[in-house]
């Protein structure tokens, strides 16, 4: 598993595109493949969208920074475009029922931690 962290969002060309902090190889980035899934990072407060290609899985975090981007994606149904490597672009599928699901799974669930659920409600609520 490796770990990638998204540093920006930009709304670019009627979708957005999601831009990571690390730089990617561009033959790695080509072989990458959305897995339609996403987890919480309730320690380091990030929502978690999950790539995948034969051999390994990578976390893409999405940190509390870019939540209100991630809210304002969710609110107009737009399509989010990672962005991992120049020319590459991955489209993160199902998307708006992955965030659907975790954020209404957090709000009044403890499990998460005060701290992610009250983030959470802050901005998606």
């Amino acid at each position: 598993m490796k770990k990638l962290t998204v540093n920006t969002i930009k709304s670019e060309n009627e979708c957005f595109n999601a831009y990571l902090q690390e730089k990617m190889d561009v033959k790695l980035a080509k072989s990458l493949q959305a897995s339609n899934r996403m987890l919480v990072d309730s320690d380091g407060l990030a929502f978690v969208y999950i790539l995948e290609d034969d051999s390994a899985f990578y976390y893409v975090s999405f940190p509390q920074e870019t939540w209100s981007m991630l809210k304002d994606i969710y609110d107009q149904e737009a399509t989010l475009m990672l962005i991992p490597a120049d020319d590459v672009q991955i489209e993160l599928t199902s998307l708006q029922e992955e965030l659907a699901f975790l954020t209404g799974n957090i709000e009044g669930n403890s499990n998460y931690g005060e701290e992610m659920e009250r983030a959470v409600q802050e901005i998606f609520s």
